[in-house]
């Protein structure tokens, strides 16, 4: 928790603060070539690689080799350190097309960007969202969503219906896919047949019994296609399901006017 002198202007989070630039910066301390940046860093790069239940002031500090107390010179606690791995690892939004090229290609564009960001950082998803967007990087790819929204004739509350949807989608899809990661259903060499094993669990355990639908399912051979080893082909149908519907509201918007 940070301390009462260390509150930040407008009541933001203290982690939200540092990442704006808005706390003054502390004087050179004992460990020569530590900041904030650093410190982000090698939080960052322990969470990659142990996960985010491996983080910690002390952890990141033997990371970099300094005494855990040099830390709270740049961070008040973990909590804002969370914030502000969590603003680093998402950075700038990725460039997408012209917004003349229509709103769907722009919003595909986002939601695919942020999806590659939650598959470069699985532990992402282990933040808890504790309040709406206001770290830099999460404001500017607000705004780009928005962008391309703008010209949609939805209003305000239906832009950021659309946003909050897609941004659901994609925290729920990366983190099912962290979830299974962990469970160990999920192997790097061979993602396919940890998914083949699951559909011939399934069939096993729904052979008798009332599941005609999931027999019907499994019957069909579709779902045990195994092709797809990039894991995409789920997340693009839902993508498109979603981006189907908000093209039907901008359709009506629009006929209304």
């Amino acid at each position: 928790m940070a301390k009462k002198d260390q509150e930040s202007p407008g009541g933001l989070p203290e982690g939200v603060a540092i990442a704006w630039g808005l706390r003054e910066r502390p004087g050179r301390g004992p460990a020569r070539g530590l900041d904030v940046r650093r410190i982000v860093t090698a939080a960052i790069a322990v969470a990659d690689a142990e996960g985010l239940g491996a983080v910690s002031m002390s952890r990141v500090a033997t990371q970099i080799g300094v005494s855990t107390m040099a830390l709270y010179r740049y961070v008040s606690g973990k909590d804002d350190l969370l914030t502000l791995m969590e603003d680093e690892a998402v950075g700038l939004p990725v460039p997408g097309p012209d917004p003349a090229e229509g709103w769907r290609a722009g919003m595909e564009h986002w939601a695919r960007s942020y999806a590659d960001v939650m598959a470069r950082h699985r532990w992402m998803v282990r933040i808890p969202i504790s309040t709406p967007p206001l770290s830099p990087h999460s404001v500017m790819w607000m705004e780009q969503a928005l962008g391309y929204l703008r010209h949609t004739g939805l209003d305000g509350e239906e832009k950021l219906g659309v946003l909050i949807t897609l941004n659901g989608y994609v925290r729920s899809h990366s983190s099912l896919v962290a979830d299974i990661a962990e469970a160990g259903w999920d192997s790097e060499a061979e993602p396919e047949k940890a998914e083949l094993r699951y559909w011939q669990l399934l069939s096993e355990l729904t052979r008798t019994g009332d599941f005609p639908a999931i027999r019907e399912l499994l019957g069909s051979g579709e779902v045990q296609d195994t092709n797809d080893e990039t894991g995409t082909a789920e997340f693009d149908f839902g993508l498109a399901v979603i981006l189907d519907g908000v093209a039907a509201l901008v359709a009506r918007r629009q006929n209304r006017s």
